[in-house]
């Protein structure tokens, strides 16, 4: 099911848990990070995060956060990923230093395989600009944010159910077992921790058109249709479940 291939891999893996456990931005950060109206899309992997972010850049009313991460670039769909489109791919030696000198908002060690996070000098782009700032984030991120800017809104986006969701998955690139049950845990803590906090707004990537006209009211407005919203819970609910038995299955 699975073709195998080189996973990355963090020399200093112990060195960015031990910093990033007690992290603090800089002040600088602090004071930019109050300047800027900020979106955070949480989702579990292959949910159409990236894509429904795409869609909310054509309204030319957002300004993308290009995350900072050590992963090496991906093929996806044939096509490599780009340095400065979807991320920065930066040594763990250069974001070593940016993180001892709390020059980002937030960042997090993924899958024990990459860090990733936001470098201020993304959310001075959007400043400048006089844009929403969106971007993707990770749980811990999304935690990080809420910390240090109470008014952040973070969503969490849900594949349409959990069929569709593995067809994504399997259909998305090159992934050996163990890398797959990785994310598979990875997905179950997601679900759960969002699940477990107040300020995430569900909304399910049923179709992009719905899940960006959902993400756009909500920034501009912070309005979401009670359905919606009850629907949408109670996806994330049975996904959650769903995961865990699939989990349970591969031991």
């Amino acid at each position: 099911m699975y073709s195998l291939y080189m996973p990355n891999n963090l020399k200093n893996i112990n060195e960015f848990n031990a910093l990033l456990m007690d992290y603090q931005p800089s002040r600088q950060s602090l004071l930019t990070l109050s300047q800027v109206e900020l979106v955070l899309l949480v989702a579990p992997t292959s949910s159409g995060r990236n894509t429904v972010i795409r869609e909310l850049m054509k309204t030319g009313d957002y300004y993308f956060i290009v995350s900072d991460t050590t992963r090496n670039p991906r093929s996806n769909d044939g096509v490599m990923e780009k340095d400065g489109v979807e991320y920065w791919f930066r040594s763990e030696e250069e974001v070593l230093v940016d993180i001892k000198d709390g020059k980002y908002l937030e960042a997090a060690v993924i899958h024990n395989q990459q860090v990733s996070g936001i470098s201020v000098r993304e959310l001075e782009k959007a400043k400048e600009a006089e844009k929403i700032a969106i971007t993707d984030a990770e749980i811990a991120g999304a935690d990080s944010a809420i910390m240090r800017k109470a008014d952040t809104l973070v969503i969490f986006l849900l594949p349409p159910n959990f069929d569709e969701w593995q067809r994504r998955i399997t259909s998305r690139g090159e992934m050996n077992s163990t890398e797959y049950k990785n994310r598979m845990i990875s997905a179950a803590k997601e679900l759960s921790t969002a699940l477990d906090r107040d300020y995430y707004k569900f909304v399910i990537n049923d179709s992009v058109q719905n899940a960006v006209e959902q993400v756009n009211t909500l920034a501009k407005m912070d309005e979401q249709d009670d359905t919606d919203s009850t629907q949408a819970r109670k996806l994330a609910e049975q996904l959650y479940t769903q995961t865990e038995q699939l989990i349970d299955s591969l031991d």
